[in-house]
């Protein structure tokens, strides 16, 4: 599974490392002159988390996503509940 965040898309960007040398003409000097330029990659922060996910039917299922620090921050992710108190005996009475 790759990089990208289940809710917003979000993926591995790409852009470029610019090394400068030189005084710039505002401080006296002849200006910044480009010395290098390398790739480099920007990483999204993903996490993976259980999420309840609806289907196309409308029901819903508890899967694991991964999902942006943002989406979580958001709201976008519903979490299922951790812990189930009192869900046995509800069903023995149902």
């Amino acid at each position: 599974m790759p990089r990208v965040c289940y809710f917003t898309g979000k993926k591995t960007s790409f852009g470029k490392q610019r090394t400068y040398r030189g005084q710039k003409i505002s401080k006296g000097g002849f200006g910044l002159k480009t010395t290098g330029i390398t790739r480099r990659t920007f990483k999204p922060n993903i996490q993976t988390v259980n999420a309840v996910i609806t289907n196309d039917d409308g029901t819903t299922t508890v899967k694991r996503v991964k999902a942006s620090a943002k989406a979580i921050r958001i709201g976008l992710v519903v979490k299922p509940l951790k812990r189930k108190y009192g869900y046995t005996r509800q069903q023995k009475q149902g």
